[in-house]
């Protein structure tokens, strides 16, 4: 897949020649940028961990094999390890991840946590920094994301659906249409986190949730899931934040990520910890099916730079007709348009459609 941006003189240059999907089969990716190559991470691939591949120009990339075993018999992870996110922080490295916590006296269904593991090199190995997740609140969590801003650092994850049931005329329509008696909905919180990822510092806020009014414009793309009748849940999940001309951006994913709809939306704010307003032009990427093209299931995105550091890239996961039900990853250009507009020119796959914009 070829990616064109417009020079400032008008000129068409190239900025990143492609395939997509591009041969990882990895959910939830995430890459790290150095000074020399990327980095990327995800669900999958390894049993009771995770791995990594590594590239130098964002094509060619290079298995590294697992980086992080869980589930050691005496660690605090046992299964379901999830959504990994890694970060430079003075040197070291820090995996960021999701995983169910051992500590379970009441045999919840879900019990999973967010902890963080540590390696002096990229590529590991990486060991528990804490063996035990960085807070417990009360409910199960995942995703999470990390933003570092004036020696400050701030911590997003979803409040799982599980045992959240939450009324709304999505709920009621969904009970009238004999579909479902309740909704579950997943909720996307920030705190402030404690600079050695100890623990957090106050109270997290509650920043995204789907929609409670059916009249709402976001109400229809994050109700997918339910209003098709595949799920009795709706999630607000997967975040990835970042800074852009003094505004907040936070990525979000809504839908069943096993699904065909799972789409990504963005809010935004002037302050890392809200109040947060969704964008208009949700969904920014999503299936592109009815569009004549393959893909679908697309979500869960991080944002990386091109390897001269002048162009944002979306980073994220999807399905196509050929892949089947196996996730795998897609990278396609993204920005920031002077009215402060973000869209993702994506889905796109080798046949060359950009369409779901």
């Amino acid at each position: 897949m070829f990616f064109f941006l417009m020079s400032a003189s008008g000129c068409q240059a190239e900025l990143l020649t492609f395939e997509n999907p591009i041969p990882v089969e990895f959910g939830d990716p995430y890459i790290l940028r150095t000074s020399d190559r990327y980095y990327m991470v995800g669900t999958g691939g390894v049993r009771d961990g995770f791995k990594m591949y590594s590239s130098l120009d964002l094509k060619a990339w290079k298995d590294e094999g697992r980086i992080y075993q869980g589930n050691t018999g005496s660690s605090w992870d046992t299964a379901n390890f999830w959504a990994p996110e890694l970060y430079e922080v003075q040197g070291k490295f820090y995996l960021l991840y999701s995983a169910d916590w051992r500590d379970n006296p009441s045999n919840e269904l879900e019990n999973f946590r967010i902890g963080v593991a540590v390696s002096d090199t990229p590529t590991g190995p990486y060991t528990r920094l804490y063996n035990r997740p960085i807070f417990d609140p009360g409910y199960p969590i995942i995703d999470g994301n990390l933003l570092f801003e004036d020696g400050r650092v701030f911590l997003y994850y979803s409040r799982c659906c599980y045992k959240n049931p939450v009324e709304s005329e999505v709920a009621q329509w969904a009970r009238k249409q004999g579909l479902f008696q309740e909704i579950e909905e997943s909720w996307v919180y920030g705190v402030e986190m404690k600079p050695d990822f100890s623990g957090i510092i106050g109270e997290p806020r509650l920043l995204l949730q789907p929609p409670a009014l059916m009249s709402d414009k976001q109400s229809e793309w994050e109700s997918r899931s339910v209003t098709s009748g595949e799920v009795n849940r709706r999630w607000t999940e997967g975040s990835w934040i970042f800074k852009k001309n003094d505004q907040y951006y936070i990525m979000y994913s809504a839908n069943f990520f096993g699904g065909a709809d799972y789409a990504v939306g963005y809010a935004t704010s002037t302050s890392p910890l809200g109040p947060f307003k969704k964008a208009d032009n949700n969904p920014v990427l999503q299936k592109n099916v009815a569009q004549g093209g393959i893909v679908t299931g697309t979500g869960h995105n991080s944002v990386t730079l091109s390897p001269d550091g002048k162009h944002m890239l979306c980073v994220y996961h999807g399905r196509t007709s050929k892949t089947g039900t196996q996730r795998v990853v897609f990278i396609d250009r993204m920005e920031i348009l002077p009215n402060g507009k973000l869209v993702v020119h994506g889905p796109t796959t080798h046949h060359g459609r950009e369409t779901g914009r």
